[in-house]
């Protein structure tokens, strides 16, 4: 009797055993499952630091990484398509801010008109003064043939009684200049010129 007992007792200390292998082994198993995913995610490997000009630029750009273009600038602005307007050019050796000034000849080609109302014709050249960069030459450059027509145009309105005004020059001069900066805003949507001068002037 006491020998049936003592193998019943053995038999449910080797059960318990059993039990407690299989629970240990599939721990085991669910933890090797579990970290070799992880590291075959990447969860092991150490992230690349990121690169700090790539992070300056990206920052700069607004995180969109805009392309610019051959010049450095990021696009054009925002009235659409032209580049910003010329800048005045600065004096450096000035203690005050002065600017420079550059004259540009209208043309080679004097200007010819009639008076209006009269037999008398006016002959004049112009020459342009800008305190702007090189930009305003190159658009006078380019619209030469548009300039001349419409100083053209503000000549054939002087009439003769005006010619003997003491302040015609003057007054012609401003009115050339009104015109032809203009016509630059309609071409270039900017003007720059100052001032025109008459570096010829005759009218029989």
């Amino acid at each position: 009797m006491a020998e049936e007992q003592t193998v019943e007792v053995e038999e449910k200390k080797g059960s318990k055993l059993k039990i407690i292998l299989v629970a240990v082994l599939a721990v085991v198993l669910l933890v090797g499952t579990l970290v070799g995913t992880l590291f075959f995610a990447g969860a092991f490997t150490k992230a690349k630091p990121e690169d700090p000009d790539a992070a300056l630029e990206a920052s700069a750009d607004g995180g969109h990484g805009a392309p610019k273009d051959a010049h450095g600038d990021k696009g054009k602005d925002a009235k659409g398509g032209k580049d910003e307007p010329p800048k005045k050019k600065e004096i450096p050796a000035d203690a005050q801010a002065k600017f420079e000034k550059s004259y540009i000849d209208l043309d080679s080609k004097a200007l010819v008109a009639n008076v209006s109302g009269s037999k008398k014709v006016m002959q004049v050249s112009l020459s342009l003064m800008t305190l702007y960069d090189d930009r305003v030459a190159k658009n006078v450059e380019k619209h030469r043939t548009a300039l001349r027509s419409a100083a053209l145009n503000v000549l054939r309105q002087v009439t003769e009684p005006e010619l003997t005004k003491p302040d015609f020059r003057i007054d012609l001069a401003q009115r050339l200049r009104d015109r032809i900066n203009a016509e630059l805003e309609r071409l270039e949507d900017f003007g720059g010129i100052e001032e025109v001068f008459f570096t010829e002037f005759v009218y029989q």
